[in-house]
């Protein structure tokens, strides 16, 4: 697997965040748009997938147009020959190792989703905690590109576990009913583990920003955290006891 300087530093930036402390929805947007570079691909979209739902949810995507997204989650996701065959897959594989090419080409998924981005060639990873299918990276060559080898499997494997930690790390927790907590405290909790910024949280409960602000320190100094990103895991642990 060669990989060119601009490639190896790209790995080594991505593997050190895969080390650090992110929500789970940032660790798949930092490590598809390291991807897009490493791979030379043109577009990325990443999905969790919902035991309860039956259907993917939590979209991350880089270069794709959010209209035909939000028809793939409507519709196409449900129709879609390829991507249920990967997700069974634990190791990262091309998409013409579950469908030929020239077969894929004839569908209405490839047709009427995919071609409209311009997507073609295609390789997904799906992440595991245990069972549950907890993330995945799904990366995409135009019309122009080749399609994947050898070497971008070998690469996503080496990523592969990395990537599966940080998201088992990241992962939203929820805020269980045994925490000393105000409901106003429970209400800014809850959000804070679902990654979005304090001024969105104030938007949302209609509340000012610094009163935002002020509840979470009060928290911090109740759970003897520091940031955001410890109190996540903090409730994720209590949550898990």
């Amino acid at each position: 697997m060669y990989l060119n300087a601009g490639q190896q530093e790209s790995l080594g930036r991505l593997m050190g965040w895969l080390a650090e402390d992110y929500g789970e929805r940032e660790v798949r947007e930092r490590v598809g748009r390291e991807l897009l570079t490493l791979l030379q691909a043109d577009y990325f979209a990443s999905y969790v997938w919902s035991d309860v739902r039956q259907r993917f949810e939590g979209r991350v995507a880089l270069n794709m147009d959010d209209g035909n997204l939000c028809a793939y989650e409507s519709y196409y996701q449900f129709h879609d020959p390829i991507t249920y065959q990967l997700q069974q897959r634990r190791v990262p594989t091309l998409v013409s190792q579950v469908m030929p090419q020239e077969q894929l080409v004839r569908t209405e998924f490839f047709n009427d989703f995919l071609a409209r981005d311009g997507l073609r060639y295609g390789v997904n990873l799906y992440a595991y905690d245990s069972d549950r299918n907890i993330g995945d990276l799904r990366i995409w060559r135009g019309r122009h590109g080749e399609n994947f080898d050898r070497g971008t499997l070998a690469l996503l494997s080496l990523i592969q576990p990395a990537f599966t930690r940080a998201l088992v790390r990241g992962r939203p927790a929820q805020v269980p009913d045994d925490l000393t907590m105000t409901s106003r405290e429970r209400e800014i909790a809850a959000l804070v583990c679902t990654g979005i910024t304090d001024k969105d949280i104030a938007r949302r409960l209609g509340i000012e920003f610094s009163t935002v602000r002020t509840h979470l320190q009060r928290m911090f100094d109740k759970f003897g955290v520091h940031n955001r990103t410890q109190l996540q895991r903090r409730l994720y642990n209590a949550g898990k006891d």
